[in-house]
Formats: structure tokens, C-alpha cells, sequence
């Protein structure tokens, strides 16, 4: 089966069943990854931020406008049950109709901060499958940003503009990593305090070590009831594109990314390997609980589970 040839324009369902195959399709489409039509910003941001009304007005003028959007959003779930809210794609009601847009919950399964394994693998079937751009937005829960920055070309940060202690509630590590901060709700009552907190993240900005030689990160002021400065946004969004694309910051960074998606594999592996092999699997309640007792510190646990495991190895 010649699946990049079939990917070149697939209907949504036969998309959803290959992403739903046990397989690593990176195997076969890998070359879509390293080509630079398809623009893939990550969208994160606290609770109530507005993300996915947000995804529903700019995926509807995106697709007005001729573009193909994929939306990867990544669902919080449960790490005790494994349950999942999976509540964006029906808060997304009239872009999960659009037939140019394809709308992908994923449940976390316990991962970090809501990024699954498969985010990266299923931004490549989506840019084989023709969509131009591919939106990922993450929990927003801390760790997610750090993993999702990884895998996106753009990291963009979506903030209400209340709250109290805005700068301090928001990871200094997080501002870092955004390219573009955009302030939410920016209408009636709240276009004060909204201009406010644009100001101090403007200030904020300004005193942080820059990423990118050709791009400084910028602050707009967005509402998704009026669509008062989405389309700036959108304008920003294609500046930081272009001047990166231009400056070849966009391709070392994809570069960049692929090295780091290879090593989290294997490190991925590697510890499903250690953990299912039958030697360690045996040894792990026992020092478990002994760790848990007192009775082991959990760096002694961890060295008797390691040397253990050698044992069995050394001879592969």
C-alpha cells in the first residue's frame, strides 16, 4: 500500500482509521515531515482561557479563507481511571462540521501534561493528508507546554485577562517558550483590565532572553464574541512564519525537533522494555514496598532493579 500517495487528499474518516492503526506511520510518510507547507502552531493556556472557543472562531476564518485545518487537541484524563473528558470537539460544534477541518480529541492517558505519544506521528498523517495548518492545543496544565513546544512551530499563549497576579501565576519557563501571548476576552468590561495585563506582558516580555534572531514575541489583545484582533493574530501568526522560514530558524528547528522526537522514543522504549522484562517485573512490588516503608531508599531500589536487569542483558 502506498500510503503517501493515498494521503494525498483522504477523506476524514479513512485519515481517522490511520491514526487509529497500530502502526508507527512515520515509517512511511516521514518525508512530509521535513517539508514546510504546513505551519503547526501549539495553543496552550490555563482554564478558562477560552481555547476552544477561540479554535472554533479562527478555525472557521481559516477555513473561509480556502486553508485546510487539523485540530490535535489533546484531552485531560483521569491517571487513576484512565477516563477522559474529550469535551473539546463537542464544544467545537459548527468547526467539527466543516468539512475542511478535521477535529482529533486525544485523551491523555496519564501522560506528561496531556501530550500523547501519538501527537507527533498524527501531525505528520495530517500534514500528508493536505491540511496546511495543524493546530495542537495542550491541557494547559504546566508540563504539557515544555513537551508540546517540542513538536510545533509556534508556541502560542492564551491568557484571561483576570485573575489577579497574572505574571505570577504563569511559569517564567512558559513565557519563555511563547512566541505570541494573546490576551482573551477583550471585550466590554474586561477591555481594561484585559489592556492592562497586555501591557505587563509587553514589560515582561522585554526583560527575557530572545530565542530567535529575527523575531521578538509579540502581545495581542483577542475576543472570540466580536473577533476583535483574531485576524491580527492571524497576520502575526504568518510574520513569525515567514521571517522564520526566511531566516532558516524554521528548518534547523524542525531539525532540532526530530532529533528530540527520536530520543524520546527510544528513551520511551527502553523503559517499557526495563519495566516488562521479566527479572525487573518480578523484583518491582517487593521494592516497592520497601521503598514505601522506609525500609530501601529509592536510589538503592533503583540501582538493585538496574544491576538486575544488567545481569540478565549483558550478554545481548
Amino acid at each position: 500500500m502506498n500510503i503517501p500517495v493515498l494521503l494525498q487528499h483522504p477523506p476524514r474518516r479513512f485519515l481517522k482509521g490511520l491514526l487509529r492503526t497500530p502502526f508507527r506511520c512515520y515509517h512511511f510518510i516521514f518525508h512530509s515531515s521535513m517539508g514546510l507547507g504546513s505551519g503547526s502552531p501549539g495553543l496552550s493556556g490555563p482554564p478558562g482561557a477560552g481555547k476552544s472557543t477561540f479554535i472554533e472562531y479562527f478555525g472557521k476564518m481559516l477555513t473561509e479563507r480556502g486553508h485546510k485545518l487539523s485540530v490535535l487537541a489533546v484531552d485531560p484524563s483521569s491517571c487513576t481511571s484512565g477516563g477522559s473528558l474529550l469535551g473539546d470537539k463537542t464544544r467545537m460544534t459548527e468547526l467539527s462540521r466543516d468539512m475542511n477541518a478535521y477535529i482529533r480529541p486525544s485523551p491523555t492517558r496519564g501522560t506528561l501534561g496531556g501530550v500523547t505519544r501519538t501527537t507527533n506521528e498524527a501531525i505528520l498523517l495530517c500534514e500528508g493528508g493536505g491540511y496546511d495548518i495543524i493546530l495542537i492545543e495542550t491541557v494547559g496544565v504546566g508540563q504539557s507546554e515544555f513537551a508540546v513546544a517540542d513538536m510545533v512551530d509556534m508556541f502560542v499563549l492564551l491568557l484571561p485577562p483576570a485573575g489577579g497576579d497574572e505574571l505570577q501565576g504563569i511559569k517564567r519557563g512558559i513565557i519563555e517558550m511563547a512566541d505570541l501571548v494573546a490576551i482573551t476576552k477583550s471585550d466590554g468590561d474586561l477591555v481594561v483590565p484585559a489592556r492592562r495585563i497586555q501591557a505587563e506582558y509587553v514589560s515582561a516580555l522585554k526583560l527575557l532572553r530572545r530565542r530567535s534572531e529575527v523575531w521578538r514575541p509579540q502581545v495581542v489583545r483577542i475576543s472570540s464574541r466580536s473577533g476583535e484582533g483574531i485576524t491580527e493574530m492571524w497576520d502575526k501568526m504568518r510574520e513569525f512564519q515567514d521571517l522564520m522560514l526566511a531566516s532558516g530558524e524554521l528548518t534547523a528547528k524542525r531539525q532540532k525537533q526530530q532529533k528530540i522526537w527520536m530520543w524520546n522514543l527510544i528513551q520511551e522504549s527502553v523503559l517499557e522494555h526495563f519495566r516488562t522484562h521479566p527479572t525487573v517485573r518480578g523484583q518491582i512490588p517487593l521494592l516497592e514496598r520497601k521503598v514505601l516503608s522506609g525500609a530501601l531508599s529509592p536510589g538503592l531500589a533503583a540501582d538493585l532493579l538496574l544491576k538486575a536487569f544488567k545481569a540478565e542483558t549483558k550478554e545481548l
